[in-house]
């Protein structure tokens, strides 16, 4: 785990992230902020390129809770059964689906606490809806945010909670909205997990990660 970055350093790294990238988006597709939380729930532990490829056709006949209800967890099967833990999955977006229409007439709530007290909704996927769909600076932490955090030392932490913490204490708030995307995509695309493409890095010079590559 690299030490904390100071201010000036991770507001330098943020403005060049800015400047590469002034308006980041998620790669989850949706056409509504119902098909927002589906598309988050079924990409855990699965790829986004995956996920979308399955809900395409998915969300032209299914773009709501009770839409979702009428396809039934065999005909949701069928469209997503290429991606992991399908089976648990579409249980989990019936259930969500029966209490979207049951408690909140349809709509999705957008309380952190009322999204993850739907099924298959945590913490992170809660947080990627409020930043994405209600613009609300919530710091959704995957495996890459981890990676990229305590690697360079941006927001080191022991667990996903305290990398939250960390961005939120440390990012300077004028980047706080599209911190976490900054961050899935740099640790996507250039510090991998395997092969960190550090020659190219825009903020090599910056960063604490001492096994840079050449």
């Amino acid at each position: 785990m690299a030490k904390q970055l100071g201010y000036h350093k991770i507001r330098e790294i943020f403005t060049r992230f800015h400047d590469a990238d002034p308006e980041p988006k998620g790669e989850l597709e949706h056409v509504n902020v119902y098909t927002l939380v589906v598309a988050v729930a079924l990409s855990a532990q699965a790829t986004d390129a995956g996920v979308n490829k399955a809900t395409r056709d998915l969300f032209k006949i299914a773009d709501t809770p009770q839409k979702m209800l009428d396809l039934g967890e065999e005909g949701l099967i069928e469209h997503i059964k290429t991606i992991g833990l399908f089976r648990q999955k579409a249980k989990n977006v019936i259930k969500l689906s029966r209490i979207l229409v049951k408690d909140y007439g349809g709509e999705v709530p957008n309380s952190r606490a009322a999204l993850q007290s739907l099924p298959g909704v945590g913490r992170k996927t809660a947080n990627v809806v409020l930043n994405m769909w209600w613009r609300y600076p919530a710091q959704a932490v995957d495996t890459h945010i981890f990676r990229v955090g305590n690697r360079t030392g941006i927001c080191p932490g022991k667990n996903v909670d305290a990398v939250e913490r960390a961005i939120e204490d440390n990012i300077p708030t004028d980047f706080q909205l599209h911190a976490h995307h900054w961050l899935i995509l740099h640790g996507r695309y250039h510090c991998k997990a395997r092969k960190p493409q550090c020659p190219t890095c825009i903020i090599r010079d910056l960063c604490e990660f001492e096994d840079k590559t050449l």
